[in-house]
């Protein structure tokens, strides 16, 4: 490893605590569209099998920033209350790389008329790397860090009817750390989230959407989002986010095709970094197949 890699790579090892508050499990900003990432009890809660992409670009402006991909795809059994579903998250920040792969399973249970109440369960595995010019000397204490496969664990519940949903997870139940003879490190936090939502109709043609969300990581500080959601005509989503301080956000999401729905996200920064970046950008698309028959009248509208 050159002399200035192995500076750039211990000031980044220095910083990494600081990016890593917000960082244990990547964050977004389209939440309510991406929630198998968070809650395995939503798998298969819309009744058609989902696919879902989505890219976010963090703190624009500053090198070294997050940048996180997700695939997801989720879908009910048929003639079962079952579901099944498998998220895959890659997240890069500066030289360090992490790769998630979980598979999902939920039970559904219909409590009274149109309330159903989901149970899941996650399994699967993270992988951490550096780049590979920063381990090209075969580097002990790096590779101790590095490159090793952590299983782990998650579970949720999932409470919803036409009108509301309840959502409560913990997507990673394991916490790991890095104990060694230079620096103790939490290189994998478990964390919890607690989500909510109401549909209201003010019209046929439009609804509104009010949701919140709070994450709680141990050791980090606990993090309260807001949204306000409109929905046009049943195929446009209009909306604002807030995240205590930290950031003010909206997006944009519309039904391009049968099935096709295509987002885009853009966060406006309030703490300490505003000055060094110019936000964080989001993209999402999905696509639903009817490929099997419902098997009960549970369809999520969330």
């Amino acid at each position: 490893m050159h002399i200035d890699r192995k500076i750039q790579f211990l000031i980044i090892l220095l910083i990494f605590p600081l990016l890593s508050i917000s960082q244990q499990l990547p964050q977004f900003t389209k939440y309510m569209f991406n929630t198998i990432a968070i809650n395995p009890a939503y798998a298969g809660s819309r009744e058609k099998l989902n696919v879902s992409f989505l890219n976010r670009n963090q703190w624009v402006g500053i090198n070294g920033a997050p940048v996180t991909q997700t695939f997801a795809m989720h879908s009910a059994v048929t003639n079962t209350h079952l579901g099944i579903g498998l998220s895959v998250i890659n997240d890069k920040l500066g030289y360090e790389n992490t790769f998630y792969a979980f598979g999902d399973l939920s039970y559904s249970i219909n409590l009274i008329e149109d309330y159903w109440l989901s149970f899941g369960l996650k399994a699967g595995f993270s992988k951490y790397g550096l780049d590979a010019d920063l381990l090209s000397e075969n580097d002990r204490y790096l590779d101790n860090i590095f490159n090793k496969i952590k299983p782990n664990f998650g579970a949720g519940v999932y409470l919803r009817s036409d009108k509301f949903f309840l959502s409560l997870s913990s997507p990673k139940i394991i916490s790991y750390t890095n104990n060694t003879d230079i620096v103790y490190t939490a290189i994998e936090r478990a964390s919890y989230y607690l989500m909510g939502g109401y549909l209201l109709e003010f019209t046929p043609s439009l609804k509104f959407k009010p949701t919140a969300m709070i994450k709680y990581t141990k050791g980090a500080p606990t993090s309260f989002d807001i949204t306000a959601n409109f929905l046009i005509k049943d195929n446009l989503w209009l909306g604002a986010a807030y995240r205590f301080g930290d950031a003010i956000g909206g997006y944009v999401s519309i039904l391009a095709a049968e099935g096709l729905r295509i987002g885009y996200s853009y966060e406006f920064i309030t703490s300490d970094l505003n000055p060094y970046t110019s936000g964080s950008h989001e993209i999402f698309i999905s696509y639903e197949f009817q490929l099997l028959r419902p098997s009960c009248n549970c369809a999520s509208k969330f």
